[in-house]
């Protein structure tokens, strides 16, 4: 029997595959099955690679062939075990040498040719073979990828027949080249320096990069909401290494991932209001990662956020809260990091202009509470900052040389400040306190105290918007670089608490 190494994935864990390759007597014609809980993609892999060996002049003999995929109570899913089977059964066929094909990690679709093509999850893959001290056979186009795990063991043949000929001698396959990382993500575009106006939203949005906090901005159509979500990412902090790679490995495992290197800017997700929970969530048959474990360690963000299906709306509220989201189904469950930060933008109601007597309709505010009233109470509550973001002043939008408007790099600058001071406190960010270690870096003296519970009671507050307001007043006092927080840390941080829609004359 032939035993070779390949794997799946369930969520972010890699769970390895034996494939085991059988032949055996007693028939009269080649009889070739695959078993161990196979879906309908592993199950078809029989006939591609049977073209593939017809391909490369190989027969099968008249013997019942039998691949089995250990452990067999686990499912199976994905055409990347085409290279595996295939390379199992040249095995048995003394093709190609069993004692070093089984020190690697093997996986790839196989072309009715023989070409070996681009599959899902390299980089996890390689990653996993590096840890466990194995090396890796993948496809040609995705051998920069395995490179990225810093796996020092890789074959990326472009076809079967590169493979034999590597094993026999005859022509040697070369180490795959390091991807050019400097290209692999566009550069970021836009700049706050080109938002006119909006201080108070610019403000908002610096106190979100710098605690990590969510957002919700309100306001007419044309204001500017979705140009300032797009320019969080220009003031956030780099990455860092471990984000990088566990950003990428997501990204992989999605088939997701550029061929020219790892996910080295913080992604930016902005999904469309149609989007399915599954979209957004995650799942299928082979449970892939969805736009929340896609936007892990960057930004998730909700345009015209009424307009997405409440029920997709709610699958929000436990990854705000814990980071990660698991994907139940019938057979399986898989978990994925969803550490996202979330920015949500709205129109006041349908028309977009409540407020404004020249373009509102007759039905306000009624339409407005209707709107509004889409959204849950408790997804609303999650998000630390609720903004207001009125139009632009046609007078605000012509450049002024006189008076300084300052760059997205003067911001993130002092963002970064914030966070160096979060993480060297307390090691995560604001968003992320909570209990005691939130009593610990708030110091709220007798008149912070009083303030701040008369202020809860009179709008009826709840204990998350209460503490809320405490990691959002933590995050002021870091952007200003204090040790300790002050009363009037507190009272701009219950400005953005959604009290009530001022003008609008409607609760949120």
């Amino acid at each position: 029997m032939i035993s070779l190494n390949s794997i799946i994935f369930n969520g972010m864990d890699a769970i390895k595959i034996d494939v085991q390759v059988q032949l055996a007597s007693g028939l009269a014609k080649p009889e070739f099955s695959i078993i161990g809980l196979a879906d309908r993609a592993v199950k078809e892999s029989a006939e591609r690679v049977r073209n593939a060996l017809s391909a490369l002049n190989v027969a099968l003999p008249p013997r019942r062939l039998t691949v089995n995929l250990s452990p067999a109570d686990v499912e199976k899913s994905g055409s990347h075990f085409d290279l595996p089977i295939l390379c199992g059964i040249l095995c048995a066929l003394d093709i190609l040498p069993q004692d070093k094909l089984s020190k690697y990690l093997i996986l790839g679709e196989v072309g009715l040719d023989g070409s070996i093509l681009k599959t899902d999850g390299v980089l996890p893959a390689s990653v996993w073979a590096n840890k466990n001290g194995l090396g890796i056979i993948c496809p040609y186009t995705q051998g920069s990828e395995a490179l990225l795990s810093d796996i020092t063991d890789i074959l990326a043949p472009k076809h079967v027949l590169d493979l034999i000929n590597h094993f026999k001698g005859i022509n040697e396959l070369q180490f795959p080249q390091k991807p050019d990382t400097t290209t692999d993500q566009p550069q970021k575009i836009g700049d706050m320096a080109e938002v006119y106006g909006q201080q108070a939203a610019k403000r908002a949005l610096e106190i979100a990069a710098a605690g990590g906090h969510a957002m919700l901005m309100v306001g007419p159509p044309g204001s500017g909401k979705t140009m300032l979500a797009s320019r969080l990412p220009t003031i956030m902090p780099d990455m860092t290494t471990e984000e990088i790679l566990e950003t990428s490995v997501i990204y992989s495992i999605a088939g997701q991932l550029s061929n020219r290197g790892l996910i080295t800017n913080r992604p930016f997700r902005a999904v469309h209001h149609t989007a399915s929970p599954v979209s957004l969530a995650g799942g299928g048959s082979d449970a892939r990662p969805g736009e929340i474990s896609l936007a892990h360690n960057g930004v998730l963000f909700l345009d015209e956020l009424p307009e997405f299906n409440r029920s997709t709306l709610e699958i929000l509220r436990q990854p705000m809260e814990s980071g990660k989201i698991m994907i139940s189904r019938a057979r399986h469950n898989a978990t994925y990091p969803a550490n996202f930060q979330l920015i949500a933008a709205m129109n006041p109601c349908p028309c977009g202009h409540l407020g404004n007597a020249a373009l509102s309709c007759t039905r306000a505010p009624r339409c407005a509470e209707a709107y509004q009233n889409k959204i849950s109470g408790p997804l609303l509550d999650r998000i630390d900052l609720h903004v207001d973001v009125d139009a632009v002043n046609p007078w605000d939008m012509k450049t002024d040389t006189k008076t300084h408007v300052e760059t997205s790099a003067e911001i993130r600058n002092r963002v970064v400040m914030a966070r160096n001071r979060q993480l060297s406190r307390q090691g995560y960010v604001n968003a992320m306190l909570d209990g005691n270690a939130l009593d610990s870096v708030v110091k709220m003296t007798p008149e912070m105290t009083e303030f701040l519970n008369t202020a809860a009671e009179k709008i009826g507050m709840s204990a998350r918007g209460y503490n809320r307001i405490k990691r959002i007043a933590r995050t002021i006092a870091d952007l200003a670089n204090r040790d300790d927080i002050i009363l009037d840390d507190l009272i701009e941080a219950l400005s953005y608490r959604p009290i009530n829609r001022g003008k609008y004359g409607v609760k949120l």
